[in-house]
């Protein structure tokens, strides 16, 4: 079952991205700058108590300007409302309410999602609650007062917004593995998806897209239906005009976006090129599992020792995912087609995973035993507390430490690499989370165990 969508709008510089990065633990998601997606929205995962979602952030809403790209922000607002259970308005505390909150306010009550309105920049909290009740006249219902920026009344604001949210069961048989067939154009997606629906597979039915994003096609293997979703091929933007191909490449990222495992399919003539690392990094940004299918492997004279000297070019320039299986395939002849169906379940199935606490602390407490956390230059080291995995889909685990600037970017992959080595997790990504403590809270802590 997909995440819960919450989509954040507002107008310009009212903070919805601080809220977003808020909302999903400061994390970095890489971005690119793709038609009409990362410019207006981006994805990031977020969760809060039981519940898991994706936190939307959208370009700001502005109505009486049909200027460059704006527009664009309007219909993209509208796509994330479409598919969003809530959806949060952003207005600033400070300025109070403007001409443009109150049309968004009106547009917004016309929508059939749910609303929460967030009134942000109320730093001091006596101040705030005077700030946010100017809010009630835009008729959304009650206004909370947040600091984006300092996270305080976010916990109120979430609380909300659990109103809205269902309780997914992670340990809930599901019922299909949907599979996106992306690349660049004439990489060989459409002979793919033709050699993997051969006559030799069984066709349960092929339908529409619930979205319209392309065509479905199910197939069943062994017991297992995959839903395999065919895609446009995603040009650079320079290339791309708005329109029908705008909307069409607009529907490839929401085919990742719905997926379980992605094919991304590459040409082995061609390499890995600038265009291909932008679509890498957009997979990654959507936390999809991967499988790396390299199509006209039977165009490439080859030796015993040519496929190992391709792997290594490849991931010289894919060395972020370094953890997704590689498969060198001929579409046009079906060699090795059959191994990627194979891949794909043990993809899934990491994606999928949920590991015990316990399990993670076992690893943790041996990794930390083979290599310790650093030591800054006043001498202070790194401490982890525990680790515990708050999400799947992909597998998320959150770290607490005493404080997460003292652990560089080469210990954090350190860890990073110690689950895997332990857990596996093959063909997924895997997000750690370096939460930490305030220092006053750790000393309390540690005062009142010294007496006693």
């Amino acid at each position: 079952m997909p995440l819960p969508i919450v989509a954040v709008i507002g107008r310009p510089n009212v903070g919805k991205s601080t809220l977003v990065n808020r909302l999903a633990g400061n994390q970095q998601a890489i971005v690119h700058d793709q038609p009409g997606i990362t410019r207006d929205r981006t994805y990031r995962p977020a969760f809060w108590l039981d519940r898991e979602f994706q936190v939307v952030d959208t370009g700001g809403l502005v109505f009486d300007d049909d200027s460059e790209f704006l527009p664009q922000i309007r219909e993209q607002a509208s796509l994330a409302l479409a598919e969003a259970r809530v959806a949060i308005l952003v207005v600033d505390g400070q300025s109070g309410p403007t001409p443009s909150d109150e049309e968004i306010a009106q547009w917004l009550r016309h929508q059939s999602v749910p609303v929460i309105l967030a009134v942000n920049k109320c730093e001091s909290p006596d101040q705030g609650l005077i700030q946010a009740a100017q809010f009630w006249e835009l008729g959304l219902g009650e206004p909370f007062p947040i600091s984006a920026i300092h996270g305080s009344g976010t916990g109120e604001l979430l609380d909300a917004l659990l109103h809205h949210l269902p309780i997914i069961d992670p340990d809930a048989e599901p019922d299909e593995i949907k599979v996106a067939i992306i690349g660049r154009p004439n990489v060989g997606k459409s002979s793919l998806l033709n050699a993997l629906t051969g006559e030799k597979r069984a066709i349960v039915s092929p339908i529409a897209g619930t979205t319209r994003d392309a065509i479905d096609t199910v197939v069943e293997r062994n017991g297992q239906r995959y839903r395999l979703i065919d895609t446009a091929g995603i040009r650079r933007k320079k290339n791309v005009d708005y329109g029908a191909e705008f909307f069409s490449i607009n529907r490839s990222f929401k085919a990742i976006r719905r997926s379980d495992v992605v094919l991304f399919v590459l040409d082995v003539l061609d390499g890995v090129t600038e265009q291909d690392l932008k679509l890498a990094g957009r997979i990654i940004e959507e936390g999809r599992a991967v499988i790396l299918v390299i199509n006209k492997w039977d165009a490439v004279e080859k030796d015993n020792y040519t496929i190992y000297d391709y792997q290594k070019d490849l991931l010289s320039r894919l060395y972020f995912m370094e953890w997704a299986e590689m498969i060198f395939i001929s579409a046009q002849t079906g060699q090795r087609v059959q191994k990627i169906l194979d891949a794909v379940d043990v993809a899934a199935e990491s994606h999928r995973r949920r590991v015990s606490t316990a399990v993670i602390n076992e690893v943790l407490e041996e990794a930390v035993g083979w290599h310790s956390p650093p030591t800054t230059r006043q001498g202070k080291q790194g401490k982890i507390y525990y680790g515990t995995q708050v999400s799947t889909q992909p597998p998320t685990i959150a770290l607490f430490v005493n404080d997460p600037q003292r652990f560089n970017d080469n210990y954090r992959r350190y860890i990073e690499g110690q689950f895997r080595k332990q857990l596996g997790f093959q063909g997924s990504p895997l997000r750690l989370f370096w939460r930490g403590k305030k220092v006053r809270a750790v000393e309390a802590s540690a005062n009142r165990a010294t007496k006693v």
